[in-house]
């Protein structure tokens, strides 16, 4: 039995921080932001721009493009940001409530920036295994360049963090635009590699001066530098092949890569080893990394501007804090 993607949805909030922004507050170089960090501007939440909120507006793009009804929707899924509207705290119930989907029961997950992929194998997986869950909503806010602060250099790699939302309706028996398989990698030797200290268990009660200190530290960043070469790039690749290989594909089979926003040479990397063209891609230089939300950017302005068309091989990949790296591949169009 199919499952397909029947609507995406994403919201941008109208307010940015451009790459002069960036440079003033961090004291890197402008160029350096716009070339080598790959950021011309990033989208920053306005007032009413709650986690949740980004959520929700998402959703109701995604509902519109499907062209459902929310009282049609069995489960809503949240995969985005852990950073939401109150601390212990479901997402979901309030997206839930908020678009009217009143049939629909739901929960949260989270794999960091890994959570769409994540999402979609989890979504898939019940809509198979449950005869009474025919269509779900995967939904996502993610604003945590609230965590973010600019006079750490360690953590410069989080100054593209910007801020977003995005949703997608998966039907059981969609014969259109149908997922295929996924693949992903854990490893838990980075988990305490790059945290918030304050605001958890570990340091608890907060003291008052805690509340100056809730933002993303790394105790040592060579370490996690030098971590991160050995393993990013073979990981991303390893999951693009191992999805592939279950979906009957190859390399040579992608017709479009939609990738989380990192620096401009690691995208670059990718393409150049599979063999791709800047042009089977996008590059969210005007958007910036908007965590498990990059993925549906890419693919939405991918459609927009022709890149993917009837019968393209698309995968998704993704990698999250943690550490987790996903793909998920996607048959767009028609199977036959």
């Amino acid at each position: 039995m199919d499952i397909g993607i029947m609507g995406i949805g994403t919201y941008t909030p109208s307010a940015s921080m451009s790459a002069a922004e960036i440079a003033e507050k961090s004291g890197i170089p402008e160029n350096v932001i716009s070339e080598k960090f790959g950021i011309n501007r990033k989208a920053v939440p306005g007032p009413e721009d709650t986690t949740s909120a980004l959520g929700i507006k998402a959703a109701r793009a995604a509902i519109k493009n499907a062209g459902i009804l929310p009282s049609e929707i069995d489960l809503i899924i949240w995969f985005g940001a852990q950073h939401k509207d109150y601390l212990c705290w479901l997402a979901g119930l309030k997206v839930a409530h908020e678009i009217g989907a009143v049939n629909a029961w739901a929960f949260d997950l989270s794999a960091m920036c890994g959570s769409l992929m994540t999402g979609i194998e989890v979504a898939r997986s019940m809509m198979l295994g449950n005869d009474n869950i025919n269509t779900v909503l995967l939904v996502s806010g993610y604003r945590n360049g609230d965590l973010v602060d600019f006079n750490v250099p360690e953590t410069s790699f989080m100054f593209d963090l910007g801020a977003g939302g995005n949703g997608l309706i998966l039907r059981k028996d969609y014969k259109r635009n149908t997922v295929l398989c996924s693949s992903f990698i854990g490893d838990g030797s980075f988990s305490e590699d790059c945290i918030i200290k304050y605001g958890g268990t570990k340091n608890w009660p907060l003291k008052a001066g805690d509340f100056d200190k809730v933002y993303f530290t790394i105790d040592d960043p060579d370490n996690f530098k030098k971590k991160l070469m050995e393993k990013t790039l073979p990981n991303f690749f390893s999951v693009i092949d191992q999805a592939l290989k279950k979906s009957g594909l190859s390399r040579k089979d992608i017709d479009y890569l939609a990738l989380l926003h990192f620096k401009k040479s690691a995208h670059m990397a990718i393409l150049e080893e599979l063999e791709l063209t800047e042009e089977q891609s996008t590059y969210l230089d005007d958007f910036g990394h908007t965590g498990q939300n990059d993925q549906i950017i890419s693919l939405e302005e991918g459609l927009a501007n022709g890149k993917i068309n009837e019968g393209a091989n698309v995968v998704l990949v993704g990698a999250g804090l943690g550490f987790v790296w996903s793909a998920t591949v996607i048959k767009w169009g028609s199977l036959r």
